[in-house]
């Protein structure tokens, strides 16, 4: 594996190339460990992953020129066959404009909670779920510092009810089953005074994506 970024904090993004590399997904790197799993497990050795910095979700409206960047460079490095792993993520349909101009595709969905639930089985649960602040097995690991950190509310705890105070619960969408996440997640929701409820999502509709490319 070579380094090109840290998906966690953003400082850098990592990319996994095969020798028999025909296809590059280029992901949010919230998504790396999960895709990782999903080419590993079903041997699909043509496909290579770079990541972005997870944390451009803090600033949407810079992926989609991200994105467009790493297609370039993608392109520059051969690959003909490009797919994007991210989903609409907050760019308000930019990133669609970037994917119909660079003509590539990207995984469908307004986000990864919808993709990984089952974008139409999350949908589907529209109003049922306008209580609920959503945490992936990524950002129950990363509470830190892709939630409180930027909130400020490591400095400022008393602006918890400003961000939170409209949310009844803390809703953990579990890809993989690991004790010590759910422990971080059970944490991150009494932290934001939040009932903690867990669903068992497995890869969702990312695992078919990824398969299908």
């Amino acid at each position: 594996m070579a380094t090109l970024a840290d998906a966690a904090t953003g400082q850098a993004g990592t990319e996994t190339e095969h020798k028999s590399a025909g296809v590059l997904i280029i992901a949010c790197g919230a998504l790396a460990r999960e895709i990782n799993a999903i080419t590993a497990a079903n041997g699909l050795d043509h496909i290579s992953l770079t990541c972005l910095p997870a944390i451009l979700h803090n600033r949407p409206e810079k992926i989609p020129d991200a994105v467009r960047q790493a297609i370039r460079e993608g392109r520059e490095r051969g690959f003909e066959h490009i797919a994007i792993a991210y989903a609409d993520c907050g760019t308000g349909g930019y990133l669609d404009r970037v994917c119909e101009e660079e003509n590539v595709t990207r995984i469908a969905g307004p986000h990864c909670y919808a993709f990984f639930s089952g974008t139409d089985d999350f949908l589907a649960r529209d109003d049922a779920d306008m209580d609920a602040f959503f945490l992936t097995d990524f950002l129950a690991k990363q509470f830190e510092a892709f939630v409180i950190e930027p909130l400020g509310l490591d400095r400022h705890p008393e602006l918890r009810d400003d961000y939170f105070g409209h949310y009844k619960r803390l809703v953990y969408l579990v890809q993989i089953e690991d004790a010590a996440l759910e422990v971080k997640a059970r944490a991150a929701a009494e932290r934001l005074g939040l009932v903690f409820e867990k669903r068992m999502t497995g890869y969702g509709d990312l695992a078919d994506f990824v398969r299908g490319v």
